[in-house]
């Protein structure tokens, strides 16, 4: 059992994220020099959702940093199924393209598994293939989807040791619920997935010492859900604007967020409560700054184990 906090000592992501980009960009230096390669990533967005143009654009950015190659491919909302999936024919045939990520979601009408499928296994640096999926369902992963993976990567930094903790995953999608707990499994914890169909939410994440909570709703993981002393990752990215909800979840820091929310019209919160969680959690990810540069970060490591993979460079 995690030992006992009062006040719940932050997870900070950046740190953890800058030192990943800082070895992919010197292990990307070093493939140029000795190779004369430089590893591709090919991103795909097809419509004008701004949150899929945000966060596309923080991955080319990412790209730029640390020395990986990067095109973006902006397609129109009018996109048919078949250009979609001749485009990506297209990218798995280059071999200067290393990495594939078509950004979810996708507009209404096309068949997002169907995208994925196509995708090369060997550039699936979102690790969202059937194939990247079963081999980590096996303990044979070769792509891992970004999110959890990064996830690993900050508990390891902080010395957080898995083997026999009781964790709590709440949220079952493929993109994140699904393969931490994998993870999770393989570094021998004990895990339980939680869902919209769970019964007595609290008195199943209550037992956990160690909490990820990944459901897209904002604040829902209050004091009576964690355990004293648990560490707890909020994977949740929502925004709220309501005076009331703002003060409700920051408590003493609900000033500043309302000065954000002023500004933006917004403030981002992730799944869990943080004023609640603060008082009982013994560490705890902030929103934003935690999970998020992980993300990034991790699809840059992926990138480049691809590029040495299929060129055959470890």
């Amino acid at each position: 059992m995690v030992t006992e906090n009062i006040k719940a000592r932050p997870l900070d992501g950046a740190v953890v994220a800058a030192r990943i980009k800082e070895e992919v960009q010197a292990e990307v230096e070093q493939m140029v020099q000795a190779h004369g390669y430089r590893p591709g990533l090919a991103v795909v967005r097809v419509g004008e959702d701004p949150a899929s143009a945000v966060y596309v654009r923080n991955k080319v950015k990412a790209s730029e940093e640390v020395g990986i190659r990067s095109e973006h491919y902006a397609l129109p909302e009018s996109t048919s199924a078949a250009e979609l999936l001749d485009l990506v024919n297209s990218l798995n045939a280059r071999d200067d393209v290393d990495g594939i990520l078509v950004q979810l979601p996708l507009p209404r009408g096309l068949d997002e598994s169907a995208v994925i499928e196509a995708i090369d296994p060997n550039k699936d640096v979102d690790g969202f293939h059937p194939v990247s999926a079963g081999k980590l369902a096996m303990g044979r992963p070769v792509f891992v989807p970004c999110t959890p993976l990064g996830i690993i990567e900050l508990l390891d930094y902080h010395g957080i040791e898995l083997r026999g903790l009781n964790a709590c995953v709440v949220g079952r999608s493929q993109i994140v619920g699904r393969p931490m707990a994998q993870l999770l499994l393989q570094r021998d914890a004990t895990v339980t997935i939680c869902h919209s169909r769970t019964r007595d939410l609290a008195a199943t994440t209550r037992q956990a010492d160690l909490l990820v909570v990944a459901i897209g709703r904002a604040g829902l993981i209050g004091r009576e859900h964690i355990q004293p002393g648990a560490i707890v990752i909020d994977v949740g990215m929502n925004k709220v604007a309501e005076e009331s909800e703002v003060r409700a979840l920051f408590g003493d820091a609900a000033e500043k967020r309302l000065e954000v929310v002023a500004k933006r019209g917004y403030t981002l919160v992730g799944d869990v409560n943080p004023a609640a969680a603060a008082e009982v959690a013994g560490m705890l990810t902030p929103v934003p700054g935690g999970v998020g540069l992980l993300t990034v970060a991790m699809l840059m490591k992926n990138t480049l184990k691809a590029a040495k993979l299929r060129k055959c460079y470890e």
